[in-house]
């Protein structure tokens, strides 16, 4: 038959839908693409992607369709399938195309240890700066470098011993000799040989180098006790903080000898603890506090400790025995007074008869003073010390309260005792104790540590300490702690 116009299309079994002319855009009945379906205007068949597209369901067309009554019409020539994402295991390498698989398509960090083979990564795999050989090695900053053999230059003989060196054990080689003890695997080198006071550092087992010490000279003074509270009387002055002294051949407290210096080692590090003060009583029924210890301690001595001075006792029948320290802290009223260090300090005097004296606290260099009826004893004196380049004493009694006369503070900053009121504390930084008051009983002193040497030993450095020289030595001294390093 013939046809005024364009044939309409032969869509044989083909399922088709039809719109209406005159936009550009039109919704299908379902998802298709651009070449799944066939377009035609008025009859005429339509190119794909120059006159129109299709995204999902919806047709597109590049110009605006003529006006027209169901003019324009979709043929669909298949459907739109989602076969979806392959199924575990299921793509082979033999479907993989060789080279197919670029970097892109690798996430990051995404190939671990387990999944390369032993020995995969080869040398020239590796990104580093230098030459890599037989006589060169990776470093940690990924560079090829030379071994550093120079370092072990020096290494000129070796002894194998069953023991270690020691300072007078003279390498005839000089320095870099090596020392290895059989026994315990220890290792050393020779640093630095002079006859009778070589240095050997360890590079075995042990932790603990070999070198000379020289001698530290100390004087080490803790805390002064606090003074008893009397209420008018019988109450202990405090007993001094513990003085122990290795300058000079001087004493150190309770009728102790000089002691032996402390022996140094270069490059150890020394605490150095300075003893508080003991606080005097506010209660006549409770006891004053003793003082804090001082002392000197670090790797390779053993550690030195002044002991605070002991409390003085107050007036109850409780509390009024003093307390041990340094020196013994003044009883108020009992047999005895508190105890002192041997070595460091004396006792506290007491009160035995029906007197209201107390008995002065220990010091230094002696007892304190026993109350006689209504007077307060003394406190016991202190010791004096050239250590600083100037003599001076310290580590003195607390003087003991008394109804009609205190005791005097013991020389060396001991404190005095009152009548009524507050009695007078210890001196500051002389381990002094602190005097009994018919009211309050005052603070002892705080301690103090001093160290002496020679200036070609001191290695200059130290923390919280004043630095003085005296001739050809320095002397270091702590009002608080801190430490030196030999």
């Amino acid at each position: 038959m013939s046809y005024i116009g364009n044939q309409p299309p032969d869509i044989g079994a083909y399922d088709v839908e039809s719109f209406d002319g005159g936009g550009t855009s039109f919704t299908l009945k379902r998802s298709a693409t651009v070449s799944s379906v066939l377009l035609f205007i008025d009859g005429v068949r339509q190119t794909p992607t120059d006159a129109y597209t299709v995204s999902g369901v919806t047709l597109t067309t590049t110009g605006t369709t003529p006006a027209g009554t169901a003019n324009v019409t979709v043929m669909f020539m298949g459907d739109v399938v989602d076969i979806g994402a392959p199924s575990a295991d299921t793509v082979s390498t033999a479907k993989i195309q060789d080279d197919a698989v670029t970097a892109a398509k690798i996430d990051a960090n995404a190939v671990g240890n387990s999944a390369m083979a032993d020995d995969a990564v080869g040398i020239a795999e590796l990104s580093a700066t230098g030459t890599a050989s037989a006589t060169t090695f990776l470093r940690g900053d990924n560079s090829w470098q030379t071994a550093g053999v120079s370092t072990l230059a020096a290494l000129t003989d070796a002894t194998v011993s069953s023991s270690n060196p020691t300072v007078s054990t003279n390498p005839s080689s000089g320095v870099g000799h090596l020392w290895l003890n059989s026994s315990t695997g220890d290792g050393y080198i020779a640093t630095d040989v002079t006859a009778g006071a070589n240095i050997w550092i360890n590079v075995g087992n042990g932790t603990t180098d070999i070198q000379p010490t020289y001698n530290v000279d100390f004087l080490i003074i803790a805390g002064g006790g606090g003074g008893g509270e009397g209420n008018n009387g019988r109450a202990g002055g405090g007993g001094a903080g513990g003085y122990r002294n290795s300058y000079s051949s001087e004493a150190s407290g309770g009728g102790g000898s000089s002691e032996t210096p402390i022996a140094a080692s270069d490059g150890v590090v020394y605490t150095v603890t300075v003893g508080a003060a003991g606080a005097g009583s506010t209660s006549d029924v409770t006891k004053a506090s003793d003082g804090g210890d001082s002392s000197i301690a670090g790797s390779g001595i053993s550690t030195v400790t002044s002991v605070g001075g002991g409390g003085g006792g107050s007036i109850s029948d409780g509390d009024t025995l003093g307390n041990t320290g340094g020196s013994g802290g003044g009883t108020g009223h009992a047999a005895s007074g508190g105890v002192g260090t041997s070595n460091q300090g004396y006792a506290g005097g007491f009160q035995n008869d029906s007197g209201y004296g107390g008995g002065g606290g220990g010091g230094a260099s002696a007892v304190g003073v026993n109350g006689s009826g209504n007077v307060g004893g003394a406190g016991g004196a202190g010791l004096s010390s050239s250590i600083t380049g100037a003599s001076v004493a310290r580590g003195g009694g607390g003087g003991a309260s008394g109804d009609t006369t205190a005791g005097v503070g013991g020389t060396g900053g001991g404190g005095a005792g009152a009548t009524s009121g507050t009695a007078t504390a210890g001196t500051s930084n002389t381990g002094g104790g602190g005097g009994a008051g018919g009211g309050n009983g005052a603070n002892g002193g705080s301690g103090i540590v001093i160290v002496r040497m020679a200036t070609s030993d001191y290695s200059g450095t130290q923390s919280g300490g004043s630095v003085t020289t005296d001739g050809s030595d320095t002397i270091i001294t702590w009002v608080s702690s801190g430490s030196f390093t030999g």
